[in-house]
């Protein structure tokens, strides 16, 4: 097998889809530095701002959200469908591409489409139970699909006979030395060496529940010893914290450096997306996660593997109150040794190798 020379990727919208893409297109850099790397997108997405600023060139056609039944009429019918396709097949003839990696979202559906068509390998990137509504059009085309998590083979029929390879993580994540990074990342934050650090995130656009529930408790947070390090999530609207605490309570709008964050803290609380999943339990960092009600629960299903493994607690959305923070996380930022227990219990429930795994998956494919 010789080195890969032009590989597309395909997926956009959320940071769900992003992010895993972007680590991979690192992983393909690392291993063959003259590879022709060209990613998909569509108009709108997360992806006009991430990808070109992680130095990727960024494609845009346009993409089309699918209805929520599946079959395989709706390519037939719809002539904008086939515009898209259309387009998705110019950029793959041009850049003479030798495979199709998709991670979802509504612009991967005519990537899959066009390289179909070309008789081309399609490789098909999940992390979600039930897989995400372009993937599983994708998976009419390929019995090529990888994903990141154990539960999903056991818990979706159309993900039994994938394989599992994790969730490609950036370098930045899987080979960060938390302790080693840790006074860097205090003193970067203002937070105290001597104090645990509750470390509070709903994920890139936040989350408003979380938000408010914990600027709420922070004055039970503070008096007992506890620090916050808050990100308020970048759509979200400001709350207020009271002034004048004991001990720092730290708000930043949107932190690009997460790394810094999980070095800084002792316990996370967070909702239950596939890639917050991933980070927290490849770094063995003790969680609290809220998964996002209003969705088909894939974030419970994300993190319940986790809690069940000793490696995180659950909270409902609507459970999330400064009650259930002073009755729960703080005995428990309080406790070392449990905090310790959890982080080495999610740790092995976590893993650092997707990039590298998807990437023998990928080759297999070409081969």
């Amino acid at each position: 097998m010789g080195p890969l020379r032009s590989v597309v990727l395909a997926g956009g919208g959320t940071g769900g889809h992003i992010y895993p893409l972007l680590a991979f297109a690192d992983a393909l850099r690392r291993h063959f530095p003259d590879i022709r790397i060209t990613t998909l997108g569509s108009p709108k997405g997360m992806e006009n701002e991430l990808i070109p600023a992680a130095g990727y060139d960024l494609r845009v056609i346009p993409a089309f959200q699918l209805p929520r039944t599946l079959n395989l009429d709706l390519l037939r019918t719809p002539d904008r469908m086939y515009k898209s396709a259309h387009a998705a097949g110019e950029i793959i003839d041009e850049v003479q591409a030798e495979v199709v990696v998709g991670f979802g979202g509504y612009v991967s559906v005519p990537a899959y489409l066009a390289a179909w068509r070309r008789e081309m390998p399609i490789v098909i990137h999940e992390v979600n139970v039930p897989a995400g509504v372009a993937n599983r059009m994708g998976m009419k085309f390929t019995k090529r699909v990888a994903v990141g998590f154990p539960h999903q083979l056991e818990q979706a029929e159309a993900l039994r006979n994938a394989r599992l390879v994790g969730v490609p993580l950036r370098t930045g994540i899987t080979q960060m030395d938390r302790p080693a990074l840790r006074p860097q990342a205090l003193y970067h934050f203002g937070l105290r060496p001597d104090l645990p650090v509750l470390f509070v995130s709903g994920g890139s656009s936040g989350a408003r529940t979380i938000n408010l529930a914990v600027a709420a408790a922070a004055k039970r947070l503070a008096h007992a010893g506890i620090q916050v390090l808050h990100v308020q999530g970048g759509r979200n609207d400001p709350f207020d914290v009271p002034k004048d605490l004991p001990v720092p309570y730290v708000v930043v709008p949107y932190l690009s450096d997460m790394q810094l964050g999980y070095a800084a803290a002792d316990l996370m609380l967070c909702r239950g997306g596939a890639i917050t999943v991933a980070e927290t339990t490849a770094l063995g960092m003790p969680a609290i996660y809220v998964p996002y009600p209003f969705s088909n629960q894939e974030q419970r299903r994300n993190a319940l593997p986790v809690v069940e493994s000793g490696g995180g607690m659950l909270v409902d959305n609507s459970e999330l109150t400064p009650e259930w923070i002073e009755n729960n996380i703080i005995p428990l930022a309080r406790d070392r040794q449990r905090l310790a227990a959890m982080g080495s219990a999610a740790a092995r429930y976590g893993r650092r190798d997707g990039d590298e795994q998807l990437l023998r998956f990928v080759l297999e494919a070409v081969s």
